[in-house]
């Protein structure tokens, strides 16, 4: 009678397909596990984010909370702090996470540093940016963190909002002006209609909070003409200037100078306000509103 069984080269090719299938599942189970772990990674760091956000907002303990990410130690970390700065925190008060060893962070972009802190009140935060995470043995697989200048975290990169089509009034104007400005000895020189009036203001009269608050009317072509000058910023580096003029009201044109500035006038308007122009050497960046 014919045996029944398998010859060697039969067992062989068993085994050797055994082997191939084994090692695929292996493979696609690594990178799986791989996958899974960049996940919950990316997952659990935002959910440490917005629960820094959210103590900051309760003004927990009376303070700010933020997250470190340190990507000195192996694996990296981050970490859940108390205090205003990762600098100048509680250290008592430190929550360490680890990320997991198959995973790590790189170019970290948050405005130069390596941590997110949030704002009282408002919940956003000065550290706006992107927490990018790759695996390690295959930097192609990647994921990122972003956190609006809004405090919003998320996996989207926010997209800022545009006013193209906003209609801008020429008579609302912001403009910088770098010379530094002597507010105790300088005026403020308002022009009405080509010289028909001109009011001269001292500065040092017209201060508020350490910035330059001024309103004033004059009766200039037969109707009272209204003018708001602020600053946003005073001698800070340099003046950032805001000066609106109500259309209702002004129908002349209007120049205004520093009396302190002999290079020209800081802005001049037309009488239809459609016209807005500067000759002064240290304005710039003129923008209608």
């Amino acid at each position: 009678m014919k045996q029944g069984g398998f010859t060697l080269i039969e067992v062989l090719v068993v085994v050797a397909i055994i082997m191939v299938l084994s090692t695929i599942f292996v493979t696609d189970f690594g990178v799986i596990q791989k996958k899974s772990d960049l996940d919950a990674g990316v997952q659990e760091v935002a959910g440490i984010l917005k629960l820094a956000q959210s103590k900051t907002l309760a003004s927990e303990n009376n303070n700010q909370y933020g997250v470190y990410l340190n990507t000195a130690a192996s694996p990296h970390q981050y970490i859940l702090f108390k205090g205003s700065s990762y600098a100048a925190r509680d250290t008592s008060y430190d929550q360490q996470y680890p990320l997991p060893k198959t995973i790590e962070f790189f170019a970290i972009d948050l405005n130069g540093g390596n941590e997110v802190v949030f704002d009282k009140i408002t919940g956003a935060s000065q550290q706006s940016g992107s927490i990018p995470f790759r695996v390690q043995l295959d930097t192609t697989q990647t994921k990122t963190i972003y956190v609006a200048s809004s405090g919003t975290v998320g996996f989207e990169a926010p997209v800022a909002p545009s006013d193209a089509s906003r209609v801008k009034d020429s008579r609302h104007v912001h403009f910088d002006y770098s010379r530094i400005i002597l507010t105790a000895a300088e005026n403020i020189v308002l022009d009405f209609n080509n010289g028909q009036v001109v009011q001269t203001l001292p500065i040092s009269s017209h201060l508020a909070n350490g910035q330059i608050d001024l309103e004033t009317t004059a009766n200039a072509g037969g109707s009272d003409k209204t003018v708001q000058i602020h600053t946003h910023r005073l001698n800070n580096l340099d003046t950032q200037f805001s000066i609106h003029r109500d259309r209702r009201f002004n129908d002349v044109p209007l120049k205004i100078t520093l009396s302190g500035d002999i290079s020209g006038y800081l802005v001049n308007y037309s009488a239809d306000g459609l016209t807005t122009d500067f000759s002064s050497l240290f304005t710039s960046n003129l923008n209608w509103q």
